[in-house]
């Protein structure tokens, strides 16, 4: 099962970051810089809340950011993953509504980081698809290019962590 790594011809990032609605940041451990060279996206005390769904030592953030890790593939979820990414996403809407900024992130921000960020949205009130437009528009085209996560998305989270479960 794959955790990270290249495809063929999807690119890192141009950036570290981006801003998916006020406060809500979806974002990896590498991007481009602007001559095209990959770069480390290292995370400070930019932001209050940082999710990580892949740990790297040494990328951050720094002591008492509040820093939730649950690191999941970028594959075949299972029930306990699927329900820590829902978890995630609750916690990423209290942490907004309290006013507080959440960065969701994992190698370059595209699925795992999508995933979590799109439920949030749903979460939220927004149409599935609506959440995975949003994305690729705010984060990148490539956002979300895993399309069994897109199909979790599609089916909803709980549909798709209980037929995980049933299947185990």
């Amino acid at each position: 099962m794959r955790t990270r790594g290249e495809q063929p011809g999807v690119p890192a990032p141009d950036s570290p970051w981006n801003e998916i609605m006020p406060g809500l940041w979806m974002g990896g451990h590498e991007f481009r810089d602007g001559s095209g060279q990959p770069e480390f996206a290292v995370v400070r005390k930019d932001f209050d809340v940082v999710q990580s769904l892949l740990r790297l030592p040494g990328y951050g953030p720094d002591p008492g950011v509040e820093h939730h890790v649950w690191p999941i593939p970028d594959g075949p979820l299972d029930g306990t993953q699927l329900a820590g990414v829902m978890r995630l996403a609750q916690a990423a809407n209290e942490a907004l509504d309290a006013g507080r900024s959440v960065l969701v992130r994992c190698y370059h921000g595209y699925n795992r980081s999508g995933l979590v960020v799109a439920h949030a949205l749903v979460q939220r009130g927004r149409s599935a698809e609506e959440a995975i437009e949003l994305i690729r528009g705010r984060r990148s085209p490539w956002a979300l290019h895993n399309k069994l996560f897109v199909e979790y998305l599609r089916a909803g989270l709980a549909t798709a962590r209980l037929l995980e479960e049933l299947a185990e």
